[in-house]
C-alpha cells in the first residue's frame, strides 16, 4: 500500500533539554502534526498510555527512566500494534546504537535536526504502520475464515464419518494404519462381513488429500456397505463404485483402490487391484510371498462399457496375511527428501520375519525414515492375518445377518387395462432385479427380453396385432396406430409377470413368464 501523505499524526517527543524540545515542537507542528512534550522517560511512559500517540521520540538519555528502559515498556504496552520509537541521540558509537535497537527503537533521529530528513523519516514509518494494519487487518481476516473453515469441515466430517463407518474393521484380524495430512484423509479404509459371511475389504488413495479427496469417499463408502450388506459379489461392488465416482467426480479426480473378498472357510481371497502398489500375500510356512500387481485402471477413470472386474484368485493357508498399503509408504520422505521406496519395503519382506512381524516392521521403519519430517502425502497400510479354523468359527456371529441372503425366491406383477394404458412397469422390474446379487450385470440382457416379452404379451396377446403388418413402411405406420386405437379402447385385459429365482451351486437361475 502507498501513501502519498502521513496526514496528520499524533507524536510524543521525550527530551530532557527545553531547547531541543522546543526545536523539535515546531518543526513537527509545521508539517502539521500534533505534538505532546514531556521531559523524561517516567512521564514518557505514562503519556503514552493515555493519549496513544501513532509516533514516539525518545532522547536516549534522560531523568528518572532514560530511553533505552522507556523503549522496552512503551514496546510492551504497544502489543501487537506498530508503534515507531526513533531515538533522539547524538551518539555515534555502534555499540549505543545497537543498546538502542535491541531495547525496541526502529531508528534514529541525529542532532541538530534536519526538517527535510524528519520529514521523510515520518511518512516513512506512516508508510510502515499503515502496511502493518493492513496485514493485521487481514490476518483477522483469514484466520476468521479458517476458523469458519474449520468449523465446516469438522461438520462434514461428522457426516463424512458415519457414512465411512468402521465397519468389520475392528475385527482382530485386520490391522491398518492410517495418517492424514487434514481433517479429512485422501485414502479411505472400508470393510464389512457380507451375509455370507466373506469379509470384503477396500483400501483406496483418492488423488490429492483433504475434503476434494474425502468427497469421493462418500459415495464409494455408501455403494460399498449398501450392497456388501446385500450379499454382492465383487465384480458387482466395483462396477457399481466405478459407475458412482465416473458420474459423480470431476476429470482428474479418481481412486486408485484394492478391493478384496475374502472367504476364511473356503480359504480363498479374491483381488482386484486398479492403480495402488502391489499387494503382498505372505506365507506362513515358507516364510516367501507372492505380488498381486495393479492390472487395472483406478476407480471412476472409465465407463463401466470400458470397465474390468476381473479378479485374481489365491490359495490361502492358516497363518498367511494380506498386506496393501498406499504409495504414500513409498513416497514417504526424510528430511533429505529421499523417498522410502521399493527397496527398503522389500528389504523387509527377504528379511524372513515371521509373517504377523512384517506389518510392525514395515510401519517402524518407514516412520523412522520420515523421523520429524512433515508429511507430503496420507499413510495408509493394512494387514489381514489368514485365522486357525476356531478363529474363522468366531468371526461367523460377528457377520450378525443383518438383511438376510435373498436366494430362493418368487415375483409377481399383474397389469390390468387402465396401467396397461399409461404404464411402462419395464424400469420398475429392471430396478427391481438389480437388486439380487448375480443379476445386476445382466440388467442389459434382462432389458432386452422382459422388453420383446411384454410388448408381444401386450400387442399379440391382448390387442391382437399381427407382425405381417409390419411389413413396409406405410405398414408400421398403420400398425402403431391401430396399437394406439386398441389401447384408448382397453377396458377388460391384463398383463402378468411372474419370476421365480433358484440358487445352484455356482449361482442361480432365473424363470420369466410373462402372460394374458
Amino acid at each position: 500500500m502507498t501513501v502519498e501523505s502521513p496526514g496528520a499524526l499524533k507524536i510524543l517527543v521525550a527530551e530532557d533539554s527545553a531547547a531541543d524540545r522546543l526545536i523539535l515542537q515546531s518543526m513537527l507542528q509545521r508539517s502539521g502534526h500534533e505534538v505532546v512534550l514531556v521531559e523524561d522517560g517516567e512521564s514518557a511512559i505514562t503519556a503514552f498510555s493515555e493519549c496513544h500517540p501513532d509516533l514516539v521520540f525518545l532522547d536516549v538519555i534522560m531523568p528518572n527512566v532514560n530511553g533505552i528502559e522507556a523503549a522496552r515498556r512503551i514496546k510492551s504496552l504497544s502489543g501487537d500494534e506498530l508503534i515507531p520509537v526513533i531515538f533522539l541521540t547524538s551518539l555515534a558509537d555502534a555499540e549505543s546504537l545497537a543498546t538502542c535497537l535491541d531495547a525496541g527503537g526502529d531508528d534514529f533521529l541525529s542532532k541538530p535536526y534536519n526538517q527535510i530528513v524528519l520529514d521523510s523519516k515520518i511518512k516513512a514509518f506512516s508508510r510502515m504502520r499503515e502496511m502493518h494494519r493492513t496485514l493485521a487487518h487481514q490476518k483477522d481476516q483469514i484466520s476468521l475464515h479458517n476458523k469458519h473453515l474449520i468449523q465446516e469441515q469438522n461438520v462434514a466430517k461428522q457426516v463424512f464419518d458415519k457414512i465411512a463407518h468402521a465397519g468389520a474393521l475392528k475385527l482382530d484380524v485386520i490391522r491398518y494404519y492410517m495418517s492424514a495430512l487434514a481433517v479429512f484423509n485422501g485414502d479411505v479404509l472400508l470393510a464389512e462381513i457380507s451375509p455370507r459371511g466373506s469379509l470384503f475389504v477396500v483400501l483406496g488413495d483418492f488423488t490429492g488429500h483433504g475434503l476434494p479427496a474425502a468427497i469421493g469417499s462418500m459415495p464409494l463408502a455408501s455403494t460399498f456397505y449398501g450392497m456388501v450388506g446385500k450379499g454382492f459379489s465383487l465384480a458387482d461392488i466395483l462396477r457399481e463404485i466405478n459407475q458412482k465416482l465416473y458420474q459423480t467426480l470431476p476429470i482428474g479426480l479418481f481412486c486408485c483402490a484394492t478391493c478384496v473378498d475374502i472367504n476364511f472357510k473356503k480359504n480363498r481371497i479374491r483381488v482386484w487391484n486398479g492403480g495402488l502398489p502391489d499387494n503382498i500375500l505372505y506365507r506362513h510356512k515358507t516364510h516367501t510371498y507372492e505380488r498381486v500387481r495393479s492390472s487395472h485402471l483406478p476407480l471412476g477413470v472409465l465407463s463401466n462399457r470400458d470397465f474390468k472386474a476381473d479378479v485374481q484368485v489365491l490359495h490361502l493357508e492358516k497363518g498367511d496375511h494380506f498386506l496393501m498399503w498406499s504409495d504414500g509408504i513409498q513416497e514417504a520422505r526424510n528430511r533429505a527428501g529421499d523417498m522410502f521406496g521399493e527397496d527398503n519395503i522389500n528389504a523387509v519382506l527377504d528379511s524372513g520375519l515371521p509373517p504377523a512381524v512384517i506389518y510392525s516392521q514395515i510401519l517402524k521403519n518407514v516412520q523412522e525414515h520420515i523421523g520429524s519430517t512433515e508429511k507430503d502425502d496420507d499413510i495408509s497400510l493394512v494387514d489381514i492375518a489368514v485365522p486357525d479354523d476356531d478363529r474363522v468359527q468366531a468371526l461367523a456371529p460377528q457377520s450378525g445377518m443383518r438383511n438376510g441372503y435373498l436366494e430362493d425366491w418368487e415375483l409377481s406383477l399383474t397389469l390390468v387395462a387402465s396401467s396397461l394404458k399409461t404404464f411402462n412397469p419395464l424400469s420398475l422390474l429392471i430396478h427391481v432385479i438389480s437388486e439380487v446379487p448375480g443379476l445386476r450385470q445382466n440388467s442389459s440382457v434382462l432389458y432386452t427380453v422382459l422388453s420383446e416379452l411384454f410388448n408381444n404379451a401386450l400387442e399379440h396377446g391382448v390387442l391382437g396385432l399381427e407382425s405381417s403388418i409390419k411389413s413396409s413402411p406405410a405398414g408400421f405406420a398403420e400398425y402403431y396406430r391401430l396399437r394406439k386405437e386398441g389401447l384408448e379402447a382397453l377396458t377388460e385385459a391384463f398383463v402378468r409377470f411372474e419370476f421365480r429365482h433358484e440358487t445352484r451351486q455356482n449361482g442361480g437361475m432365473l424363470t420369466v413368464t410373462v402372460g394374458r
